[in-house]
C-alpha cells in the first residue's frame, strides 16, 4: 500500500507503474509468441534436414547400385514380401527406393515430418524371418519412436524426445518391418482437415482437396507412393476418412485389438468414443496380411493390459461361406453427396446379384450418438486458422451455448444442439454419460443379432472435401464416429469414381435440414469429378477377419465392374 502514498510520487508515479506493468505484460506475451514461433521454425528446419538426409541416402544407394529395380512401387505389400523373401529384391533397394519417393512426395504435399534415422542400422541387422520382412512402414506422428519427438504438432510437445518405442513400433519390428518415417497430422488431432501451422498439408490426388483426417499425412504419403504400409489411430475416422479421400484401403479394428501403449494423446481420458490403432495400405489382402502379423504373442507380452484376443483367422478370411449382410444408404442425420449414394446403391445391387442375403437396416438415433454420446465427451499454443471455426464454438461460455441453443432450435434444430458442447460438469454426469454409451452399444448389437447379420455395408464420407471445410462440418463424421462409439471393426475400400453427371446432380443437393451444414457440404465436395468414392464395411467386435473378408468381396466386385465398363 505504500505505492498509494501521495508522498511517494502521487498519481504520476501510479500511472507510470501501471503503464510499465502493462508494457511488461505485452512484452512477456510477445516473448512467449516469439518462443513459439522459434520452436515452429526449428521443427521445420529439422524436417528439412531430414529430407536432405533421405535424399542423400537414396541418391548414394542408387549410385552404388545402378541396377536397382524400378517396378517396386507397382507391387502390393504381399507381393513385395514374397520378392524380398525369395531374394529377387534386396531390403536396401526397397528401403531406399521408398526413402527417395518420400522426399519427392513430401516436397509436393508436406506429408512427412521426420525421418527415423535408425532404419539404416536396422537394415544392417536384418534376419530373414518375420511376416513383414524388410517392409518399410510409416507411422503417425503421435506414435512414440525411440530418439524422436511425438508432438501431435503441438508446440508444447516439441523438444520432448521419446526414450523408447511404442508397442505399435516394437511389434512390427519383431516381424522384421522397418519403420522409416513419421507422417503429418492436424493440430491436436482434433480436426479432420489435416491442417496445422507448422507444416500444412495437401492431397496428392488433387491439391485443392484435403487428404482428410487425423492420419491425412499417412494417407497422402501412401497415395503418393511414398509408403506401402502406414499405421495410425482412429477416434473420429482418422483411418477411415483418409482411406476414403486418398483411394486407399484402411481398417479400424476393435478398440482392444492393438496396444496403444506409447501413443501420445492430447485428450486423455475420453471413453465414450473408443480409440484404436490400425493400418492403411493399397489393397485388402495387404490389410489382412498386416493384421495377421500384428495379432501375435509379442503384443500381449509387451503390453500385459491387453486381453488375450484371438489371432487373425485365415480360414474365416478365405472362406466362401455365404453370410447375411445388412446395409443402409444414409444415416438420416447427414445426407451425403450423390457420388456416395450412387456408389452404395451400385454395390448393394452387385451383392444381391452375387447371392448374399441383404437386409436393410437403420442405425438408431444418430443425432443422439453425435450430440450426446460423442461430442459431450470430446474435449487446446497458437490455433491453426482452419480450426478456428471449430475451436471458437468449443470456447463459447456454457451459458452462451445454452442461450444460442434455445434461439436456434426453431430454425436450425440440428445446429442448435450446442448444449452438448457444454460438457458433463460433474463426475456423476460423466458416469451417467458413459453408462448411456454402454446402453446404446448393447441395444445396437442386440438389434444386429436379432436380424442375424454377419456384416453391414454402409457409406463412407466423400469424395474429398475442399480445403477449410472440415472444421465447419464436424457433424459429417457421423458416418465414422458411430463405429467408435459402438466399438466395432470397420474397413474402407475404394469402389468408384465421382462423375460429372453426379457433379451436376450436386447442384440440386438440398440435404435433410436445409441448414448451413447442408449448404457447406455442397460447397465442400464441389469439383470432385474424377476423385475416388469409397464405402465402409463393419462386423461385430473382435471379428476383423470376417470384416476384411467382406471388404475383400466388395473390392472384388468393384474391380469386376471396372473391367466390364
Amino acid at each position: 500500500w505504500q505505492v498509494l502514498d501521495p508522498s511517494l510520487g502521487g498519481p504520476c508515479t501510479l500511472s507510470a507503474l501501471l503503464c510499465s506493468s502493462a508494457a511488461a505484460l505485452v512484452l512477456l506475451k510477445w516473448l512467449g509468441h516469439r518462443q513459439i514461433q522459434q520452436k515452429m521454425e526449428e521443427a521445420r528446419r529439422k524436417r528439412d534436414v531430414s529430407l536432405e538426409q533421405m535424399e542423400k541416402a537414396a541418391h548414394r544407394f542408387k549410385q552404388e547400385n545402378a541396377g536397382t529395380q524400378t517396378h517396386i512401387f507397382s507391387l502390393m505389400m504381399v507381393e513385395l514380401v514374397e520378392k524380398l523373401k525369395e531374394g529377387s529384391l534386396s531390403p536396401g533397394s526397397v528401403l531406399y527406393s521408398y526413402t527417395g519417393k518420400v522426399s519427392e512426395v513430401t516436397r509436393e504435399v508436406n506429408c512427412m515430418i521426420d525421418f527415423i534415422h535408425g532404419c539404416d542400422d536396422q537394415l544392417q541387422k536384418l534376419k530373414k524371418k518375420g511376416l513383414l520382412y524388410s517392409i518399410p512402414i510409416s507411422i503417425k506422428d503421435h506414435i512414440s519412436c525411440k530418439g524422436h519427438i511425438s508432438s501431435g504438432v503441438m508446440v508444447k510437445f516439441l523438444g520432448q524426445v521419446k526414450e523408447e518405442d511404442s508397442v505399435t513400433i516394437q511389434v512390427p519390428k519383431s516381424q522384421v518391418a522397418i519403420p522409416f518415417v513419421k507422417s503429418n497430422i492436424p493440430q491436436m488431432m482434433i480436426n479432420y482437415d489435416c491442417s496445422n501451422l507448422i507444416f500444412g498439408m495437401l492431397n496428392p490426388l488433387n491439391h485443392q482437396k484435403s487428404p482428410r483426417a487425423f492420419l491425412g499425412g499417412g494417407g497422402a504419403l501412401i497415395a503418393g507412393g511414398g509408403s506401402i504400409l502406414g499405421f495410425g489411430s482412429d477416434v473420429v475416422g482418422s483411418i477411415c476418412l483418409p482411406s476414403s479421400f486418398c483411394r486407399l484401403c484402411g481398417l479400424k479394428p476393435t478398440g482392444n485389438r492393438i496396444s496403444k501403449l506409447g501413443v501420445v494423446c492430447p485428450a486423455i481420458g475420453m471413453k465414450s468414443a473408443t480409440g484404436m490403432l490400425g493400418p492403411m495400405v493399397r489393397d485388402v489382402d495387404s490389410l489382412a496380411f498386416c493384421m495377421k502379423a500384428l495379432l501375435c504373442e509379442e503384443m500381449f507380452w509387451l503390453d500385459p493390459t491387453m486381453p488375450p484376443t484371438p489371432s487373425f483367422d485365415e480360414e474365416v478370411y478365405t472362406s466362401s461361406k455365404p453370410f447375411w449382410t445388412g446395409y443402409y444408404e444414409e444415416d438420416r442425420y447427414f445426407q451425403l453427396s450423390p457420388s456416395v449414394k450412387q456408389a452404395i446403391q451400385q454395390k448393394r445391387k452387385l451383392l444381391q446379384d452375387a447371392g448374399p442375403m441383404l437386409v436393410p437396416v437403420a442405425p438408431p438415433k444418430i443425432d443422439y450418438v453425435v450430440d450426446e454420446l460423442f461430442i459431450r465427451d470430446f474435449k487446446g499454443d497458437i490455433v491453426d486458422p482452419n480450426l478456428k471455426s471449430q475451436f471458437n464454438t468449443y470456447r463459447l461460455p456454457a451459458l452462451v451455448k445454452r442461450i444460442l441453443a434455445i434461439i436456434l432450435k426453431p430454425v436450425y434444430p440440428r445446429i442448435a444442439d450446442l448444449s452438448a458442447l457444454c460438457g458433463v460438469w460433474s463426475a456423476k454426469n460423466l458416469w451417467d454419460q458413459h453408462g448411456a454409451v454402454a446402453v446404446y452399444r448393447t441395444e445396437f448389437i442386440a438389434k444386429w443379432r436379432k436380424l442375424r447379420l454377419d456384416v453391414i455395408l454402409c457409406p463412407a464420407l466423400g469424395p474429398a472435401f475442399n480445403h477449410g471445410y472440415a472444421g465447419k462440418l464436424f457433424a459429417a463424421t457421423s458416418y465414422t464416429n458411430l463405429y467408435n462409439v459402438i466399438n466395432v471393426p470397420a474397413g474402407v475400400v475404394p469402389v468408384s469414381m465421382a462423375t460429372r453427371a453426379e457433379e451436376e446432380e450436386l447442384k440440386h443437393y438440398q440435404g435433410h435440414y436445409g441448414d448451413p451444414w447442408d449448404k457447406r457440404l455442397k460447397d465442400a465436395v464441389e469439383g470432385a469429378a474424377g476423385l475416388q468414392v469409397a464405402i465402409q464395411c463393419m462386423a461385430l467386435p473382435q471379428q476383423e477377419d470376417l470384416c476384411l473378408r467382406f471388404v475383400k468381396e466388395v473390392e472384388t466386385l468393384a474391380h469386376s465392374m471396372k473391367r466390364n465398363v
